[in-house]
């Protein structure tokens, strides 16, 4: 008789596990859902990773647009300031505050994914409207990227997520630290075998 693996799963979980096969069984799929919780948990921090550094080239790219529109480095603070405003209805000191991140690093880096793909997102799309609209100055230019995290807001608070009551994740740099590591000994292990 063959049986599929859920099928086992179910035999194996209702058996008797005094009898080997059924230990055997249980063991075996007890092992292979730590594996599989593994695996998921490395995939979801792979995508924060991925989501952060995406932030970055992209407030990186914005940054050149609005250098190139006549805003300073200290113009460009004030306009991700006040996006981080909109978006959290919160000063970014304050959001470091609430969130624990210190004065020296970047709120980005300790967000949930949800919020830096929607700092992204909101960035994206201040990027875009400021060569289409043509936008220059920092009033305008200001103006379009609060406008743009507050509809990116507006979307999140639609789907029942408040950026602002989330909380923080593990440290990205951290998180990218472990993933390195892992992935070193996984290589490792696949040399010696």
């Amino acid at each position: 008789m063959m049986l599929t693996r859920y099928a086992c799963y179910l035999i194996a979980q209702n058996g008797d596990s005094r009898k080997e096969q059924i230990s055997f069984a249980q063991n075996y799929f007890a092992v292979q859902t730590q594996k599989a919780e593994l695996v998921e948990q490395r995939l979801l921090e792979y995508e924060r990773v991925k989501a952060r550094e995406k932030l970055g080239q992209t407030e990186k790219q914005l940054s050149g647009v609005i250098y190139e529109r006549g805003v300073d480095s200290k113009g460009f603070a004030l306009i991700r300031s006040k996006g981080d405003q909109a978006l959290f209805r919160l000063s970014t000191q304050q959001l470091k505050r609430k969130m624990g991140v210190p004065d020296s690093r970047p709120v980005a880096d300790f967000l949930p994914t949800i919020s830096i793909k929607a700092k992204d997102l909101a960035a994206e799309m201040t990027s875009v409207n400021i060569q289409t609209k043509d936008l220059r100055g920092i009033n305008p230019i200001g103006q379009e990227h609060v406008d743009n995290n507050t509809a990116v807001r507006n979307m999140l608070l639609q789907r029942g997520i408040v950026p602002e009551s989330l909380p923080p994740a593990e440290d990205v740099k951290k998180v990218q630290r472990k993933l390195d590591s892992t992935e070193k000994k996984v290589l490792k292990e696949t040399k010696r075998k």
